[in-house]
């Protein structure tokens, strides 16, 4: 039953009571009521049979069987009785009601106790009923929600690619089934854990699952909403949240982002930052103050640890901390497979094949993955997801969905097969590069083509060898447009490869130490930590001199010219194998490793699965002759008309 129905009954009966009341009050039939005169001539022409006397009211009944109502006048009839009794009517009188002084005060208060009714019921509903939660008038109350053992049905079965974080939490689950155990030997529990990794890895899932294990009460909570604009109530909500806990112990207590509320402190001036602090430094004291919390867990997760206050991290208050961070390959499987499970599945899935082909992905990334390719298979009235749609997903996902509104011009498209055909020879030929998975000239996003590269396995860290192989690649598409068309020619397709491949190699001389001449110096880092929010602030503190920000220049400029003759002495040495594979982009816009690998040992390239039947093509290979013709005009700037989608991740800092 909803609130408005519950309102809308509430006063209908309200309505009912207040009927039922004023129709006691005036009980008086105005059909039967007969004036005065009208009784006397009654009474004289014999027809009254019988009356009874209430004071002023005279009622009874006739001798036809009405009944009637009068109201004699104040002026006192003494021939009335007479005419009465001398006409053989029945006279009556009745005793005055006498009204106990309870009654009385019932009756006169009763307007006021139903006013009172009324304003305790709009008060109710300010602050939101059931308990007054989140109202005007209960801002000192704790905003956790309480989720009871019976509720939680997740369990460390539903979490995957987290194997270390599970066995540093299995120990929580133990004490809260069996203190003893712990307690016999002096050992005690952490009071919390602080869980640590970016976004979409599972933390949050990783708590419940330790209360649905341990089937205790579960109190969660948003770090926000502690800090409101009303100073002392953060810190009321926090002396609630813990007094509830405590009336539920064992429990476990979930704050996510507590870095809203966690900072640390000192970092403002006044305001609500003072608000804040008071906030913080009563969930210090709740967590480990005079006044013990036993039997209560308090687990907290967020993206940035670094900004947490030291106070907050030391033990005795957040013992452990537990990183949750991005799933390997195999863990990539597991999660997958848990999400697999949900959807009817044909069998040639292997989760295994696209564990391999998403590395980054965190755990919510791959249940995307899965819920797009069971929207694929809806949408074309299939009843399995199989591993074709799964591909689909994976591709929109990494590269953006197909542009298939898109018109371009021949010239454009050729253009872009060229760009592309570069990028792709490039990175199939240079050293600790990731194999070539897929080349697209399929508009996606915002990108006017792709190309895709696969790695073989995960990887934590490149060599200079690697990270020159990447600049060499970036570098193709622009290299192979030059070969074409001329310096002149030359479109703006290439405006983020040549920014990415600018970072690469200023990183390797300003960060990485990846330069003979100027040394392993940290010339350059960025101004604040980004902990796991994916990069920095953009603002940079630089530790050194002009003149050595001179030779910084001068070496990456080095490098970048270094990586872009080597490029182009690879592109020279295969034209040929640039104009087969430019053709066979212009002719089946996609080909995967399978065709590439073709083109690359100088064979004709296979017509791609299917194609022949989904675009009424031949299936015939691609000639190896191109037309050298002058290719049509640039893109717009800031169009960011190319994207050389490089799967392998920034190099470790160190």
């Amino acid at each position: 039953m909803n609130d408005m129905l519950k309102n809308i009954l509430l006063w209908l009966v309200i309505a009912a009571v207040l009927l039922t009341v004023f129709n006691n009050f005036n009980t008086t039939s105005e059909a039967n009521r007969i004036s005065y005169s009208e009784f006397v001539k009654e009474v004289h022409d014999g027809r009254i049979a019988k009356v009874v006397v209430d004071g002023y009211t005279i009622s009874g009944s006739r001798t036809s069987g009405d009944t009637f109502e009068t109201v004699r006048p104040a002026a006192a009839d003494p021939k009335i009785m007479d005419d009465l009794l001398s006409n053989n009517v029945v006279v009556e009188g009745r005793m005055p009601e006498q009204q106990s002084i309870w009654t009385q005060l019932l009756v006169a208060s009763f307007p006021i106790l139903l006013i009172l009714a009324i304003f305790m019921f709009f008060m109710r509903q300010m602050q939101g009923g059931g308990g007054g939660k989140g109202g005007p008038m209960s801002f000192g109350k704790s905003k956790a929600r309480l989720l009871p053992e019976d509720q939680i049905k997740t369990t460390f079965a539903d979490v995957a690619g987290c194997d270390e974080a599970k066995e540093d939490t299995e120990e929580l689950v133990d004490f809260l089934r069996e203190p003893s155990k712990f307690q016999r030997l002096g050992g005690k529990i952490p009071r919390g854990i602080l869980m640590a990794g970016p976004p979409g890895t599972g933390k949050t899932l990783l708590a419940k699952a330790i209360a649905g294990e341990a089937k205790v009460p579960f109190f969660t909570i948003s770090g926000s909403d502690f800090v409101e604009m009303f100073v002392g109530v953060g810190a009321s909500r926090v002396r609630d949240m813990f007094e509830q806990a405590k009336k539920h112990a064992p429990c476990i207590i979930f704050i996510d982002e507590i870095d809203a509320v966690g900072r640390n402190r000192g970092s403002g001036m006044g305001g609500g930052n003072d608000e804040r602090e008071q906030t913080l430094n009563q969930l210090l004291v709740e967590m480990d103050g005079f006044e013990g919390n036993e039997g209560i867990i308090v687990i907290a997760a967020t993206n940035r640890p670094d900004v947490l206050d030291p106070a907050l991290l030391r033990p005795g208050r957040f013992d452990r901390q537990v990183t949750v961070g991005l799933p390997d390959i195999r863990g990539r499987e597991q999660i997958l497979k848990v999400h697999l499970r949900k959807v009817p599945c044909d069998d040639d899935v292997q989760p295994k094949n696209i564990a391999r082909g998403t590395p980054g992905f965190s755990g919510a990334d791959l249940a995307n993955l899965v819920n797009e390719s069971a929207l694929f298979a809806a949408r074309s009235n299939r009843r399995l997801v199989n591993m074709e749609l799964l591909e689909l997903a994976k591709d929109k996902i990494l590269m953006g969905a197909e542009r298939k509104s898109m018109v371009m011009k021949e010239e454009e498209k050729r253009n872009t097969a060229y760009h592309e055909a570069g990028h792709a020879i490039v990175g199939y030929l240079m050293p600790e590069h990731d194999p070539v998975y897929k080349v697209t000239i399929i508009p996606r996003g915002r990108a006017l083509g792709v190309t895709m590269y696969l790695p073989e396995e995960d990887k934590y860290s490149l060599s200079k060898r690697g990270i020159e192989s990447q600049i060499c690649s970036l570098y193709g598409g622009r290299i192979a447009e030059e070969m074409i068309h001329g310096f002149d020619g030359v479109s703006t397709g290439a405006s983020n490869d040549i920014e990415r491949a600018t970072s690469l190699a200023r990183n390797m001389v300003t960060k990485w130490g990846l330069s003979e001449e100027l040394g392993a110096y940290a010339y350059e880092e960025d101004d604040s930590s980004g902990g796991y929010i994916g990069g920095g602030t953009g603002s940079k503190a630089n530790y050194f001199s002009q003149e050595t920000g001179k030779k910084l220049d001068a070496e990456v400029k080095s490098i970048i010219s270094s990586c872009y003759k080597r490029s182009t002495d690879i592109l020279e040495e295969n034209r040929s194998k640039l104009d087969v594979m430019a053709e066979a982009l212009m002719q089946y816009e996609t080909i995967d490793a399978k065709q590439i690998k073709e083109i690359m040992d100088g064979k004709t390239p296979s017509a791609p699965e299917g194609w022949g039947d989904s675009n009424g093509g031949s299936g015939d290979g691609v000639a190896a002759e191109v037309n050298d013709e002058t290719v049509g005009a640039s893109k717009p700037e800031g169009d960011s008309p190319d994207s050389n989608e490089d799967l392998g991740g920034e190099p470790n800092k160190g």
